[in-house]
């Protein structure tokens, strides 16, 4: 190991706490599809920062706007109005064709608003009982590091030690609409899900599903709420990964690449049914809203707009996974994916495979131990994808 990447990673592993298990390399630079180490040597970004850096790196465009914001003014207060709040809502309220959104930073945290905001409707609206609300989720759901949300958690790692858990949710089988029927009860209020569990490696549930979820959802009354945090914005080939079944959920959490991966930037897009119910004083961020935030957001969502990301991704995706599916490994189980969100699946251990992608030149995560997430920056050309893959082939030709 260079002495310059090995003097890192040791005053890291000093003085952070270890919730993380990376990969021996320190980035110094990004731009495009590319990372650079310290000791310059490039890398094929295959994970994004689990879908933050659609955009790629360092977008001239998004770090423009960044800039500009700089130098005028980055954070107030909510307490008083800013001049670039309303532009950046108008133009997500666009996007994703609903009435409200509700901006606030982190992933997780947009998922702790979701949960308040649909509670709030179950008891204003539906006339749930006090305290009685019922949220349905998904086994192998990844919404967040938040106590409520690990409480909700069917993975070991996520959730144990970190208990009492949080009542109110009820788990049912990723993709089985009959299982999420049979879980709706007359306190439910809503059913949180990802269109992909992309943390769960992957994971599409079964065609037809997300038309059965709309119908469930509205016959039982019952608030739809999708995770597009990782899936939208272009990831999967359309811009919101519901789209794929012509499918509106009542409520959109997004985040990631809401700003190109430049800043913490999230929101929770719905009706005014849902949001309008919350009022001064029952929920707010210090940071959530800020100039510099909206100024970041506003430029990445016309940078996946004006540059046709999803239709990109959908071109490239449907290349690279034709070309994944080439590889023949007896060890290889599944390779799947929509758009550029896609993933090989093995029967062992895949941290092997991973760390030589990295000595070949290409970072990618291992998730669940056996499965190998690849999720390129939108902006990969077919070239670029060509020339990744055969870093892959060449990697899995020499896995053991």
């Amino acid at each position: 190991m260079p002495p310059a990447t090995s003097r890192s990673i040791a005053l890291v592993e000093r003085y952070c706490a270890p919730n993380y298990h990376p990969l021996p390399v320190v980035l110094s630079r990004g731009r495009g599809p590319f990372v650079w180490d310290a000791e310059g040597r490039r890398y094929f970004d295959f994970l994004s920062a689990y879908s933050a850096v659609n955009q790629g790196h360092g977008h001239p465009r998004i770090v423009a706007a960044a800039k500009a914001q700089l130098g005028r003014l980055a954070l107030p207060s909510r307490a008083f109005h800013n001049d670039r709040l309303g532009p950046f809502l108008k133009k997500l309220c666009a996007l994703t064709g609903m009435e409200r959104a509700l901006p606030m930073n982190s992933g997780a945290e947009a998922v702790e608003t979701a949960i308040k905001a649909m509670r709030l409707w179950g008891y204003r609206v539906k006339a749930v009982a006090p305290d009685r609300a019922e949220i349905v989720v998904c086994e192998g759901n990844f919404h967040g590091r938040t106590t409520t949300i690990v409480g909700f958690s069917s993975d070991p790692g996520s959730r144990e030690g970190f208990g009492p858990a949080t009542p109110g949710f009820i788990s049912v089988p990723f993709g089985d609409a009959s299982a999420l029927e049979r879980a709706i009860g007359p306190n439910a209020v809503a059913f949180l899900f990802e269109p992909i569990q992309g943390e769960g490696g992957v994971v599409l549930p079964p065609d037809g599903w997300l038309k059965a979820v709309r119908d469930i959802c509205s016959r039982h009354r019952v608030l739809m709420c999708a995770d597009e945090i990782q899936t939208g914005l272009g990831r999967t080939g359309k811009m919101f990964a519901c789209q794929h079944e012509g499918v509106v959920p009542d409520l959109y959490i997004l985040g990631k690449a809401l700003s190109g991966g430049l800043y913490p930037v999230s929101a929770v897009c719905g009706s005014d049914e849902v949001l309008n119910l919350l009022t001064p004083g029952t929920h707010g961020s210090t940071f959530g809203g800020n100039p510099l935030a909206c100024a970041i957001g506003e430029a990445a969502l016309n940078v996946i707009v004006g540059e046709k990301l999803p239709q990109k991704a959908a071109r490239t995706g449907a290349y690279l996974l034709g070309r994944l599916k080439t590889l023949r490994h007896p060890k290889l189980k599944e390779v799947r994916g929509r758009g550029l969100m896609l993933a090989l699946e093995f029967s062992v251990p895949v941290r092997p495979l991973v760390e030589d992608l990295m000595r070949r030149g290409l970072l990618a995560k291992d998730t669940h131990e056996r499965t190998v997430r690849l999720a390129p920056p939108l902006i990969l050309t077919k070239a670029q994808a060509e020339a990744a893959f055969r870093i892959v082939g060449d990697a899995v030709a020499a896995f053991i």
